[in-house]
């Protein structure tokens, strides 16, 4: 019988850290960080990351792995995150993946990146091409496409550049490539998965952001950014445009009251939270939703029924 992973998740502030260490420590388990920011060391604060005091309750994995100024791209995380599940079951211990990073999540149900390498020469080839503008851009991919391009979004630059790249760094077409990717499986494929999904009332859920959002002002969200800022991490648009991140940033360029500041990052939460609804519904398999706005003993029910 294989391993399992358990793997609780849910929307921003619908209270999945408490939930989680009770969780672990009742089970004789270890936690691994399945959040795209929690990776980044000094951003504490704008992440609700687990205070000192959590972290030496249950080991955790996935957290501080990298300097806020370098970004950790998926494949660093499939990676340290496969190294953590396999120590942690040699120990003889639990593993409980908890967050709602969505590229992050469905790594453990799916491959999501693949492996090429492109090398240094084919990007300034491509770069130099990229200065004759977008349409050169396509029209090369085209010409090494001859049967079509697929679901590509073509009026995305950004996009055609990085499938010019690939097509050239492997003499491959798109079709071919991927057709390749979907034969591939996730590198956690031999490991069952449980999957909890803890939901809230949405109007419920929103109280809930901003008043995490206002504790986070007053713990000093605001000083956080300028010392990340001074230390380069507008260099990683994965940590400076992430939700209180950006929003900070750009009120530092203002005198605008800090209830301006709040209003914005509650805003961009909220937009957030919806489309984080809908994420769950349709891209991983959930095995069991607890309501905690109904639930009277979610810790004695949770992974009970899967």
């Amino acid at each position: 019988m294989s391993e399992i992973i358990y793997i609780l998740t849910g929307p921003t502030a619908v209270g999945k850290t408490a939930l989680a260490l009770d969780w672990a420590a009742q089970n004789e388990a270890e936690i691994l960080s399945c959040d795209s920011l929690l990776v980044y060391q000094g951003m504490d604060i704008g992440t609700a990351k687990p205070t000192a005091e959590e972290l030496s309750r249950v080991s955790h994995h996935g957290i501080d792995c990298f300097p806020a100024s370098q970004q950790c791209h998926i494949g660093a995380y499939v990676d340290l995150a496969l190294r953590a599940v396999e120590d942690i079951f040699a120990r003889g211990k639990a593993v409980l993946v908890t967050g709602g990073s969505g590229f992050y999540l469905k790594s453990f149900f799916e491959p999501v990146f693949d492996e090429i390498q492109v090398p240094e020469f084919v990007k300034k080839q491509v770069k130099s091409l990229s200065q004759k503008g977008p349409e050169a851009l396509l029209e090369a991919l085209e010409s090494l496409n001859p049967e079509g391009l697929d679901t590509l979004d073509t009026q995305n630059p950004r996009r055609v550049l990085k499938a010019l790249e690939r097509c050239l760094a492997t003499g491959k077409t798109l079709t071919a490539l991927k057709e390749e990717f979907a034969q591939k499986s996730s590198v956690f494929a031999p490991y069952t998965k449980k999957t909890c999904l803890l939901a809230r009332d949405p109007e419920a859920l929103r109280q809930r952001a901003r008043e995490r959002v206002d504790k986070m002002l007053e713990a000093g969200l605001v000083d956080e950014v300028k010392a990340l800022k001074a230390a380069g991490f507008e260099a990683n648009p994965s940590a400076s445009q992430a939700i209180g991140y950006r929003e900070t940033l750009a009120w530092l360029e203002t005198e605008e009251p800090l209830e301006a500041l709040a209003q914005a990052i509650a805003q961009n939460t909220n937009e957030l939270l919806r489309k984080q609804r809908i994420w769950f519904r349709k891209q991983i398999p959930i095995d069991q939703t607890l309501d905690l706005d109904i639930e009277t003993d979610p810790l004695g029910k949770l992974f009970s029924s899967t």
